[in-house]
């Protein structure tokens, strides 16, 4: 008998199994028989997915006839899908959900629970009942981080109400218990603005994960050290530096911060000073990345405001150029030049001979090696303002950096030449010597030749 042959027998005997109730255990949420589970080998572990988990497993599905209509083991492909959402059948969002790595477990599902009263033709038949064989392999929670790079994992473990999330700057109602290791080393309940978490001793991944939530969601976040308390740690928790942390988190309310199009004039200039002071309080601290968000707030706000009075222009014009200065100067301390060359060049549209614009512009050109407009905009800022000090300095050093560029050009065109002249000389010596060789063959063979005419002569 084949391997083939022998499923099919045993998928006949579970098929006759489950019509007389002993295919397994009832596991669906209201108890009413529409999921029925064998464990056929126990996974490992403590935990099963959650929702949003991104799941891969490998299975096969029967009909109760022992028909088998699809399977990814025959395909050699396993299958991935995100836990929970609604992206398979009801069954397998139930019966993945009680599983462990490396289980492999067998399910029955009434109709109501599979493909329903429509079937999925031409496979799978009107009111079928189905039967799937699922090993589950991993489960992994989603990446909140814009650049995919494993820094924010989120795995849900209640999902939350509506759709809404909070926004940068939403006031948030929360309860968070912190984690490292198997010791708890936070647990409150706060209220504060998304974006200010620092201020609240939280750590920067956990602003970003928030604005993923929903209304009474309840999560997991796991964050790596670049998104937690980084290489300094955190005394007041007696974090080490270079610490992993996981934080259990809990959204109770939250009330979004008005957006761009929710303000009128008056209001988006009020809320611009805001965000200028506290802006401006986070770079004083060397909070960098926090001051940026602030100041981006005022040009998102203000850089498409229009219809405005003398008064509400200067005021915008002047809240934006500030914004624009000061952002160049957060990616300057970022080492982001060209995140601060666009801001520099931002705020010279707006006044062409700002003394800071100008002076920055020069210094994120230095940073990047850009040695000749480098110097082109000290230059101007010493026109413009001749007592500038540090444009005099900054100027020096690009005439020194300019100098030495020079040289070593000098010296990689000689030696290029030099390397030109030794190849050109070594070909002529080759050619000679292939000449030479070439001779000689020819002197022999002329004699051979004329011995051979003088005879037949």
């Amino acid at each position: 008998m084949t391997a083939e042959e022998v499923k099919a027998e045993e998928m006949s005997a579970a098929a006759a199994a489950a019509t007389e109730g002993e295919q397994g255990v009832d596991i669906t949420p209201k108890s009413d028989g529409g999921v029925l589970k064998i464990i056929k080998k126990e996974g490992t572990g403590t935990e099963s997915p959650m929702i949003g988990d991104k799941v891969t497993v490998h299975y096969t599905g029967y009909l109760l006839d022992g028909t088998k209509f699809d399977s990814s083991r025959d395909r050699k492909d396993k299958f991935s899908f995100d836990f929970g959402k609604g992206e398979v059948i009801k069954a397998w969002d139930i019966a993945v959900g009680t599983m462990k790595i490396g289980e492999l477990c067998q399910i029955t599902c009434k109709p109501e629970y599979a493909y329903g009263s429509a079937g999925s033709p031409p496979k799978i038949p009107p009111n079928a009942t189905l039967i799937f064989e699922i090993e589950l392999f991993e489960f992994k929670g989603k990446d909140l981080t814009d650049d995919e790079d494993g820094g924010i994992i989120r795995r849900i473990r209640k999902k939350g109400e509506g759709y809404s999330k909070p926004n940068e700057g939403a006031l948030v109602e929360i309860e968070v218990e912190g984690r490292h290791g198997d010791r708890v080393f936070d647990k409150r309940t706060l209220r504060l603005e998304v974006g200010e978490g620092e201020n609240y001793d939280l750590p920067p991944g956990l602003d970003k994960a928030l604005q993923k939530m929903e209304k009474l969601e309840e999560s997991v976040i796991y964050l790596k050290p670049s998104y937690g308390f980084g290489s300094a740690g955190k005394q007041k928790f007696q974090i080490p530096p270079d610490a992993e942390l996981q934080y259990d988190v809990k959204l109770k309310s939250f009330e979004k911060a008005k957006d761009s199009w929710e303000m009128n004039t008056e209001e988006k200039l009020e809320q611009g000073s805001i965000a200028k002071e506290k802006g401006t309080q986070y770079f004083k601290e060397g909070k960098y990345k926090r001051a940026t968000l602030q100041y981006k707030k005022i040009v998102s706000w203000l850089e498409h405001e229009s219809g405005l009075s003398d008064a509400e222009d200067t005021k915008a014009k002047s809240l934006r150029l500030a914004a624009h200065l000061n952002l160049a100067m957060c990616h300057l301390k970022l080492k982001e030049y060209s995140q601060a060359l666009e801001n520099c060049n931002k705020a010279l549209e707006l006044d062409s001979s700002n003394e800071k614009g100008l002076f920055r512009r020069g210094e994120a050109r230095l940073a990047v090696n850009d040695f000749e407009l480098a110097r082109s905009d000290f230059q101007k800022v010493l026109q413009l303002y001749p007592s500038n000090k540090a444009a005099k300095a900054q100027l020096a050093i690009c005439q020194q950096r300019i100098r030495e560029q020079h040289e070593r050009e000098k010296k990689m065109y000689a030696n290029m030449f030099q390397r030109l002249a030794d190849k050109e000389a070594k070909v002529e010596t080759d050619t000679v010597r292939k000449d030479d060789t070439e001779m000689k063959d020819d002197k022999q063979n002329g004699v051979e030749e004329k011995t051979e005419v003088d005879v037949e002569a």
